[in-house]
C-alpha cells in the first residue's frame, strides 16, 4: 500500500473519528460513558422493524451485571479490544492475517480462502459493533471504536463489497455471510452511519443478492440457504425502507414450508435433508429453524407478517423433526453431517469449541424464540420441553452455554424462570425413512441409528471437514444414559476414535483416503433395502450394507425393545484382502478412564494396552455404561487403548493440538475376506452387572428365528415381540412374506396385537403377509392394508407405496 493511499485512508479515518465523537457527545449530552440509545419510538414501520431486529440480536429483559451475562459481555469487550488493536488497513486487507484481494479471482480453493477472509473481516466488524452497542463491554459507546468501525466499513466497501464488485471464491460469503454481518452492523449503528453510507451498503447487497436469487427454488436457494437469503432481503428492505424487498423476502419463504419427497427440506415423517443426500436436522436444519424463528419474530404484527398457512409445517417440525434428536440438551450427531468435525476450530484470537450439546443448545434457543410466533398451546408445550432440557443437561449446562449469546440466554432464562412445568424425555420409537435414521427412547436411555442407501450418503465431507467419518452410515449405533454418558461423543470422540471401529458398524479394514468417496454426500451405496417397521414403541430395522469403496457385503438388523437392542448380522462377505469387523462397542472412557470391564463374571485388566480374544463369552459388562449378551456364547475381541489425535486430522480448519482419550472396544473379528459370516449380540444400556448376567442366563428370553443373508428375525416372549426382516420373501417362524419386507408384531396381554409392515425396497410391490396365529378379527387397519383372511391364521395384503412408510393393523387374537 503506497504512503499516499495510506495517508488518505488515515486522514479519512481521523475525520470520521472526529465527526463520530462530536455526534456522540451531542447525542449523549455529556461524557461518552454509554452508547447513544436507539430512538425512543419508531417514526414509521421500517423503524419499528429495525428496532425489533436490534432487540432480537441484542436481547432484552436481562441485567448486564448479572451472570452469565456480565462475563459474556466482558469477554465480548476483550475480544473486540483485541480485534480493534490488530486492525491495520492496507490494500487488500483490513487485518494483516486476512488478505482478501484475490490475484486470480475464480472459484478454486485459493479463492475460497480469500472470500472467506473477507467474510471474517466483516464479521469482526460486526463483533466490534456489538461491543459498541451492548452495555457492560467496557467499549459501550466508545467514540474511537465507532470511528474505527466506520473506517473499516468504508475500507471494505471501497475495496471489495460495493455496487460494482466482482464475486470470487465461495458464493456463500457474498450472498449470505457478508451481507448478514453488514446489515446487522447497519441496524446496530444506524444512527451513526448517515444516509449515503446506508444507501451504498444497500446497493452493494443488491449487487450480490439480487431479487433473482429467490426466483427459483433450486441449487443454493433451498432449505436453510433460502431462509438465510430471505433474511438478507428482508433486512435490506428494512435498512433501505423498501416495501417490495420485504414482501419478496416474506413470499420467498413459502417454498421452504411444504413437505418434500426428495432432495432438500422437511419430509412428512420428520426427516430433514440438505445437500440432497445428507440428514441435517442438527446443523443446516438448525440454521433454517433459527432463521425462520427470527424472520417470523421480525415480521410479526407488521404489514409483511408471514401468513402463509404452510408455516404450520415449521411449527409442527419442532416436535416432529427436531425434538426427536434432542436428548438432555444435546443434538444427536447422526443428523449433524460434517458439523461433527468442528470440535475445536481456529477462530480469530481464540479457539471455537462445538459439540453435540452446544448444537443442541442452539436448537433449543431457536425453539424458545419460535414459540413467540406459535399458538398458545404450542408455546406452552415447547416451554415445558425447553425447561426440561435446561434442567437435565448436567454435562454442559444450557444457561451458561458457550454456544449461546446474551440474547439467546436471556430468552431461555425467561422460560426457565417462567411458569411452565418441565417435562421428561419422551419414550417411544421413531423411524425416519426419509433419511435412513431411527431413534429409540426408553426410561433411562436413548439410542440412535445411522444407515446409508442410494438415497442417503454414508457421510458428508466438504470444505476440508469431516474427512474420516467413512463408516458412520454403516449402522453406527449411538446411545446415551439419562444421567450418565452424555459426553460420550462430546469429549473429543471424533478425532480420537478409531474411524474403522465406530460402534455398531460392520466395516472392512481396507485403508481409505481422507474424504474417500467424494464430497457433499457423493459417497452412497447402490442399495435400496434400508428401513424398518415400528409401532411407536418397539421396532425392527434393517440395513443391506455395501462397504464404502469396498467389496464388503452384509445384512444388519436391529430389534429395539424395552431395555435392550438385539443386533444381528449375516451374509458378511468381503474380498478386499483385509480383515472385516463388526463392532459391538467402542466406548469413550475419557482421558483417564479405568472403568471395570467384566466378562462372564471375571474382571479384566484396566491398563491401557490390554487386549484379549474372549472365546465362548456369554456376557460382558462395562461399569457405568452397559451390559452385552452373546446368545449361545461367542468369540469376540476386546481392547483397552489410549488414542491420540487432533481435530485438524479430520477438519483442516481445526486446531492441531493433540488430544488423548481412552477406549474400551469390543468386536467380532470375521477374519480376512470372510464368507457369509454372522454375529449376534444384545446391547443393554445402563444395565448392571447382575442384570446382564441374569439376562444371559435366561435362555427363554430370546429366540433367534433366523440370521441368514435371506432373513433375520427374533422372538421375545416376555415383550410379546416378533420382528423379522425379509431380505427376500419366505417363511420365518410364524411369518410368511411374499416379497421383501420388514415386519414387527407386538402382542398385548389383552387379546390384541399390532402388526406393522413396511416395504424397504420402496418399489411399491404388493406384500402378502401370513401370520400363523389364530386371529378372530381385525379391529382397525390402515387404508393400505387389505384383510384377506382371519381365523386359524391372519392374511394381509399391503400396498406399501414408495416412501418406506409403516403400515399397521390392530387385530384380536383368538
Amino acid at each position: 500500500m503506497s504512503s499516499t493511499v495510506t495517508a488518505a485512508f488515515l486522514s479519512r479515518r481521523a475525520v470520521l473519528r472526529a465527526a463520530s465523537v462530536a455526534a456522540l457527545a451531542a447525542a449523549a449530552g455529556g461524557p461518552l460513558a454509554t452508547a447513544a440509545a436507539p430512538a425512543a419510538h419508531a417514526a414509521d414501520a421500517y423503524d419499528t422493524l429495525r428496532l425489533t431486529w436490534r432487540d432480537l440480536i441484542l436481547g432484552t429483559g436481562f441485567s448486564p451485571t448479572a451472570e452469565p451475562y456480565a462475563s459474556k459481555l466482558a469477554a465480548l469487550g476483550r475480544t473486540a479490544a483485541a480485534l480493534r488493536s490488530q486492525m491495520s488497513p492496507a490494500s487488500g486487507s483490513l487485518w494483516p492475517e486476512l488478505p482478501y484481494a484475490d490475484p486470480e479471482p475464480d472459484t478454486d480453493a485459493e479463492s475460497y480462502t480469500y472470500s472467506g477472509n473477507l467474510g471474517i473481516s466483516f464479521n469482526r466488524l460486526r463483533t466490534l459493533a456489538e461491543a459498541h452497542s451492548r452495555p457492560g463491554t467496557g467499549l459501550t459507546g466508545d467514540a474511537g471504536l465507532l470511528a474505527d468501525i466506520l473506517a473499516g466499513l468504508d475500507h471494505l466497501h471501497d475495496e471489495a463489497y460495493h455496487a460494482n464488485g466482482v464475486r470470487y471464491g465461495n458464493w456463500y460469503n457474498w450472498q449470505i455471510g457478508i451481507p448478514q454481518a453488514l446489515l446487522d452492523i447497519d441496524v446496530l449503528l444506524h444512527d451513526h452511519l448517515g444516509a449515503a453510507r446506508l444507501a451504498a451498503h444497500c446497493a452493494a447487497v443488491d449487487r450480490f443478492v439480487p431479487d433473482s436469487v429467490v426466483a427459483q427454488y433450486t441449487g443454493t436457494s433451498t432449505g436453510a440457504n433460502r431462509v438465510d437469503l430471505c433474511r438478507v432481503l428482508a433486512l435490506r428492505g428494512v435498512i433501505g425502507e423498501n416495501s417490495a424487498k420485504l414482501a419478496l423476502a416474506r413470499d420467498a419463504l413459502s417454498p421452504v414450508f411444504p413437505y418434500v419427497t426428495s432432495g432438500d427440506g422437511l419430509y412428512a415423517d420428520g426427516s430433514f435433508i440438505q445437500h440432497t443426500y445428507v440428514p441435517y436436522a442438527g446443523s443446516y436444519g438448525a440454521v433454517m429453524l433459527g432463521g425462520l424463528s427470527l424472520m417470523f419474530a421480525l415480521l410479526q404484527g407488521s404489514a409483511w407478517e408471514v401468513t402463509d398457512a404452510g408455516r404450520q409445517i415449521v411449527f409442527d417440525s419442532v416436535e416432529r423433526a427436531y425434538a426427536p434428536f434432542l436428548f438432555n440438551g444435546l443434538a444427536m450427531d447422526g443428523v449433524s453431517g460434517r458439523a461433527v468435525s468442528r470440535g475445536v476450530q481456529k477462530a480469530d484470537t481464540t479457539a471455537l469449541h462445538q459439540d453435540d450439546h452446544q448444537r443442541g443448545h442452539s436448537i433449543i434457543a431457536c425453539i424458545a424464540l419460535l414459540a413467540r410466533s406459535a399458538s398458545a398451546a404450542e408455546k406452552a408445550r415447547w416451554d415445558s420441553m425447553v425447561k426440561g432440557w435446561i434442567d437435565r443437561d448436567y454435562y454442559r449446562p444450557i444457561l451458561t452455554s458457550p454456544a449461546l449469546g446474551v440474547a439467546q440466554l436471556s430468552r431461555l432464562k425467561a422460560v426457565a424462570d417462567g411458569p411452565a412445568a418441565p417435562v421428561p424425555e419422551p419414550v417411544g420409537h421413531r423411524l425416519f425413512a426419509g433419511m435412513d435414521r431411527a431413534v429409540h427412547r426408553r426410561p433411562g436411555w436413548a439410542a440412535a441409528l445411522s444407515m446409508a442407501s442410494g438415497r442417503i450418503t454414508y457421510y458428508e465431507n466438504g470444505n476440508g471437514e469431516n474427512l474420516r467419518a467413512w463408516h458412520s452410515g454403516s449402522g453406527m449405533l449411538y446411545w446415551w444414559g439419562d444421567s450418565f454418558a452424555n459426553g460420550q461423543y462430546s469429549d473429543d470422540f471424533w478425532p480420537t476414535v478409531d474411524p474403522y471401529r465406530l460402534p455398531g458398524t460392520t466395516a472392512s479394514r481396507k485403508p481409505l483416503a481422507d474424504g474417500e468417496g467424494g464430497t457433499w454426500g457423493a459417497a452412497r451405496p447402490d442399495v435400496r433395502w434400508v428401513g424398518g417397521a415400528s409401532d411407536g414403541t418397539y421396532a425392527a430395522v434393517g440395513q443391506y450394507l455395501k462397504g464404502l469403496s469396498s467389496t464388503l457385503l452384509a445384512k444388519k438388523s436391529w430389534f429395539f425393545l424395552d431395555d435392550a437392542v438385539v443386533c444381528l448380522g449375516a451374509g458378511i462377505h468381503g474380498r478386499d484382502g483385509t480383515g472385516v469387523e463388526s463392532v459391538v462397542e467402542n466406548r469413550n472412557l475419557g482421558a483417564d478412564g479405568v472403568h471395570r470391564f467384566t466378562v462372564d463374571g471375571t474382571p479384566r485388566p484396566t491398563t491401557p494396552g490390554w487386549s484379549a480374544t474372549l472365546t465362548g463369552a456369554r456376557w460382558a459388562h462395562l461399569a457405568g455404561h452397559a451390559g452385552y449378551v452373546f446368545p449361545g456364547g461367542a468369540t469376540v475381541k476386546a481392547l483397552r487403548e489410549s488414542r491420540t489425535g487432533a481435530w485438524s486430522d479430520i477438519n483442516k480448519g481445526a486446531v492441531t493440538d493433540p488430544v488423548t482419550r481412552r477406549y474400551l472396544t469390543l468386536w467380532f473379528d470375521h477374519g480376512t475376506d470372510p464368507t457369509w459370516a454372522t454375529y449376534a449380540y444384545v446391547l443393554m444400556p445402563g444395565a448392571s452387572e447382575a442384570q446382564t448376567s441374569a439376562r444371559a442366563a435366561d435362555a427363554g428370553w430370546l429366540t433367534v428365528l433366523a440370521n441368514t443373508a435371506d432373513h433375520q428375525g427374533v422372538h421375545v416372549p416376555s415383550a410379546g415381540f416378533t420382528g423379522v426382516n425379509f431380505w427376500f420373501g419366505g417363511t420365518v417362524g410364524p411369518l410368511t412374506a411374499s416379497a421383501p419386507a420388514s415386519v414387527m408384531i407386538r402382542e398385548s396381554g389383552a387379546g390384541t396385537a399390532t402388526v406393522c409392515v413396511s416395504g424397504p425396497l420402496r418399489d411399491g410391490a404388493v406384500i402378502d403377509l401370513t401370520w400363523n396365529r389364530p386371529v378372530s378379527s381385525v379391529a382397525s387397519q390402515d387404508g393400505s392394508v387389505q384383510v384377506l383372511a382371519t381365523g386359524s391364521s391372519l392374511k394381509l395384503r399391503i400396498t406399501p407405496g414408495t416412501a418406506g412408510a409403516v403400515h399397521k393393523a390392530v387385530v384380536r387374537t383368538a
